[in-house]
């Protein structure tokens, strides 16, 4: 289907919480049709991608995110969890894939620089995720080159854990240094996204939480939805 128009992050909407689905949540056997089902309530599709040494998981590969361009016109956002040493690599594998926006950690801070220039450098949007035991103050100094935040909420790269009960002050904190910076960052957050913790997270400031059962799962997907907006 093509990539997302120009300027799709700058009309993402400000009014509701942004609606980031997890393709790690979807049917696998039947991507196509997950994708076509949430087509109408998705604003950005959220893949993450682990190498089984920065994080335990192995999560998913540029071919898959390659399948899910030739299904969806959503912008893609790529989660890489992985170690510094194939970092630069991955962003050339994933740009070249189809993928619009690329997180990094905070904790790969070591070659972050040169990972926020091979994403400019590919056209992409550049993000940065933070571990749940990082200090929120690191991001500060990427603030300028970035244009997503995202917060995680459990422990790195493990399904079904519950919420960690630092995770709204960690988003307050966070939004306190987009607001100081005068920039447009999105602030998110990943992990232990649950029917009683997304009013939590949204009243703490997220304008975005990663989707994974919750919507997948829902028996009403629209009325589900349409929750998630009143929030």
């Amino acid at each position: 289907m093509g990539r997302p128009e120009a300027g799709w992050m700058e009309r993402l909407p400000k009014d509701r919480l942004i609606a980031e689905f997890s393709v790690w949540s979807a049917d696998l056997v039947r991507l196509a049709d997950d994708m076509a089902r949430i087509a109408p309530h998705a604003d950005i599709l959220h893949i993450d991608v682990a190498d089984g040494v920065f994080a335990p998981a192995f999560l998913f590969f540029p071919d898959l995110v390659a399948a899910v361009r030739n299904v969806s016109d959503r912008p893609i956002h790529v989660h890489l969890m992985v170690d510094d040493a194939v970092l630069l690599s991955q962003i050339d594998q994933f740009a070249e894939a189809g993928t619009d926006l690329i997180s990094i950690h905070l904790e790969n801070a070591a070659v972050a620089g040169a990972a926020l220039d091979r994403i400019a450098a590919h056209g992409m949007k550049a993000g940065m995720v933070l571990r749940v035991e990082t200090p929120v103050a690191g991001v500060a100094e990427w603030l300028p080159r970035l244009d997503m935040v995202t917060l995680l909420g459990t422990a790195i790269g493990v399904k079904g854990q519950g919420l960690n009960e630092a995770a709204p002050a960690r988003l307050r904190e966070a939004g306190a240094l987009i607001a100081a910076s005068g920039r447009r960052i999105v602030l998110a957050a990943d992990g232990g996204i649950r029917e009683t913790t997304v009013p939590v997270l949204r009243a703490a400031g997220a304008e975005t939480v990663v989707l994974g059962s919750l919507a997948f799962g829902a028996p009403d997907l629209a009325a589900r939805m349409a929750w998630l907006a009143s929030l």
